[in-house]
């Protein structure tokens, strides 16, 4: 299948490789399938990008949360479970949406989405947005090594 990615250009993407975002993304419902893209960026290693498949105007910079030094634990409702079929806890990926601050002294200059991370199921390819209405997940800064 080939992408025509306005900030990418033409990208052949593996079909099999798609990830399922049945519910969409708030503020994107309509971008129902995307493909993980791995970036190599001087920023360093495990930034990717979320590109839709639908729209390819619409990408998303994402990282794990061990790139920023965090331990990130949250509960998944029923019904998230139910969505993801998850078997193995092994097989969960969680991202984090960046979003890079605009302007020279702008600090941090990426900030990552806490509030709304993203679940991801690699072993069926099937995601959604957890969006945390308050805070009463765990989040732990680990020192930089």
């Amino acid at each position: 299948m080939r992408i025509e990615s306005p900030r990418f250009g033409s990208l052949e993407v593996d079909a099999e490789k798609l990830i399922s975002f049945p519910a969409g993304l708030p503020g994107f419902e309509d971008c129902k399938r995307f493909t993980l893209l791995e970036m190599e960026i001087t920023s360093g290693p495990g930034i990717g990008v979320l590109q839709s498949v639908e729209h390819p105007e619409i990408a998303f910079s994402v990282a794990e949360p061990d790139q920023f030094g965090l331990h990130y634990e949250f509960a998944l409702s029923e019904d998230e479970e139910a969505l993801l079929r998850i078997s193995r806890s092994e097989d969960v990926a969680v991202l984090l949406i960046l979003r890079r601050n605009e302007g020279p002294d702008s600090e941090p200059p990426v900030k990552a989405n806490l509030m709304a991370p993203l679940v991801i199921n690699m072993a069926n390819r099937t995601g959604l947005q957890k969006v945390i209405g308050r805070v009463g997940c765990d989040v732990t800064l680990r020192p930089a090594a």
